[in-house]
């Protein structure tokens, strides 16, 4: 009979007989087996901001008036803003037809990457099926951006207020992130001295949010070109979160960043689920525009392998893409962006002519901010502790903006019913009257302490 001695990991000498039936196997010596299962680095760095401070705000709602929620940025809630019957119907169709109950390719159906490139294809930013990769939702096109953009070690230029899944990603993949300062004074420009001056050898990408959530602010065209200056001097490729691409009021203009853009590479980040308003069907894209070559073949090539880590976004509403782009009446988003206008300039107004707010007026998306004068309420000391207090006495729930690092402000949203919008501005009225302190009152109060 043979026998043979093998190393194995762990130095677990075993030994091997050959019989000729099945071999034994006698351990001769190694560790003691022990169930020793934990969580992996990159779940123990995953972090969400909002729900960190959220679940700190457990408070039981005034059970005489019925909840209000502001907070969720999902215009699907209430009920009231229905997408078009032509994108319900597309998507009956695709469903019908059973052609798409198999896997896609990866990166999306040819087909429907054709489409989405044709549909934001112009002169000054070309596109073609190659430069598109469809993802599950915008929130995966920004994740892959970001994956093929940086490296742990490296970092990444937010904005502050900035959509906190921007964190999130980044610190879970290792990589750094530099908050660049957003101006509310200045309707929520970027503060362009402040984004230079973060720039260092590390830094992998710029992350550009326009039209923005929380601000609900829309940048100029002006403003786009010192922004693309700013890329273009320091050799910063740009993440374009662009979701609310042309949710804006009619007094502004969209402007896509990489239309203005001669040289700088710029990765957009799109889908369905906001100007469509269906963001649970999970239909999102990565528009590569890159008139310079900077990116080469490396870029597009590390966004199809990691697109292939979850085999792409769901095949039956990718069937129903070239009829929901082509076949949605135009009045859909009239009506759309005509509802979150009146909303925006009736919560400006009423907060407006409260005291100790300052509500900065929104362009476009689904958001108003709003900065409250914390030297006029001294019960209390954080925008967190305000609207956990609005909760329990007015039933009325919005985000306080240090979930968006900026603390001092809350986000209110913009797509409940119009009765709503009025009765919940009525009660932040109510509990803000009850609150404030003038400048003398503020101050005996401090004395008191």
């Amino acid at each position: 009979m043979d026998s043979y001695l093998i190393q194995m990991n762990g130095n677990s000498d075993v030994h091997v007989h050959r019989n000729g039936n099945s071999p034994s196997l006698r351990k001769v010596k190694g560790r003691k087996p022990r169930w020793a299962v934990r969580a992996s680095e990159m779940s123990k760095k995953t972090f969400n901001p909002i729900r960190a401070i959220v679940d700190t705000m457990k408070v039981e709602p005034n059970p005489n008036k019925p909840m209000i929620s502001l907070s969720l940025g999902d215009p699907t809630v209430f009920g009231n803003l229905p997408t078009d019957d032509e994108v319900t119907q597309a998507v009956k169709e695709a469903l019908d037809s059973g052609n798409y109950n198999g896997y896609a390719p990866s990166v999306g159906y040819q087909s429907c990457r054709q489409v989405v490139a044709a549909y934001y294809s112009c002169p000054e930013a070309p596109l073609e099926a190659q430069d598109v990769i469809l993802t599950s939702g915008c929130s995966q096109a920004i994740e892959l951006a970001l994956a093929v953009l940086a490296n742990p070690g490296q970092n990444i230029l937010v904005p502050r207020p900035g959509f906190s899944l921007y964190k999130t990603l980044a610190l879970s993949m290792g990589i750094e992130v530099k908050f660049y300062n957003l101006l509310p004074e200045r309707a929520w420009e970027i503060d362009l001295k402040h984004l230079e001056s973060l720039v260092d050898e590390k830094t992998a990408c710029l992350i550009v949010n326009n039209p923005s959530n929380p601000c609900g602010s829309v940048f100029s065209k002006s403003h786009l070109q010192k922004i693309l200056a700013v890329a273009s001097r320091q050799c910063v490729p740009i993440l374009a979160d662009e979701i609310y691409g042309d949710m804006v009021f009619a007094e502004c203009k969209y402007e896509p960043i990489a239309t203005l853009s001669t040289n700088v590479p710029i990765l957009s980040c799109g889908g369905l689920a906001k100007r469509w308003l269906v963001p649970g069907w999970r239909m999102g894209w990565i528009l590569v525009n890159d008139r310079r070559d900077i990116f080469g073949n490396e870029i597009r090539d590390g966004l199809v392998s990691l697109s292939q880590r979850i085999l792409g976004p769901c095949t039956i509403v990718q069937g129903a893409l070239e009829h929901i782009i082509h076949r949605t009446p135009p009045e859909f988003y009239h009506n759309t962006l005509s509802f979150l206008k009146s909303n925006a300039d009736l919560c400006y107004a009423a907060l407006s002519a409260v005291s100790g707010l300052q509500p900065v007026r929104p362009s476009g998306a689904m958001y108003l901010m709003v900065g409250i004068e914390m030297e006029h309420f001294p019960k209390f000391e954080t925008d967190v502790e305000f609207t956990k207090q609005l909760i329990s006495e007015q039933s009325v729930f919005c985000l306080p903006a240090s979930c968006f690092e900026y603390p001092s402000f809350f986000r209110v949203v913009l797509t409940v019913p119009e009765e709503l919008m009025v009765e919940a501005c009525s009660r932040i009225q109510e509990f803000c009257e009850r609150h404030y302190q003038g400048s003398e009152g503020a101050q005996d109060l401090e004395c008191d302490k």
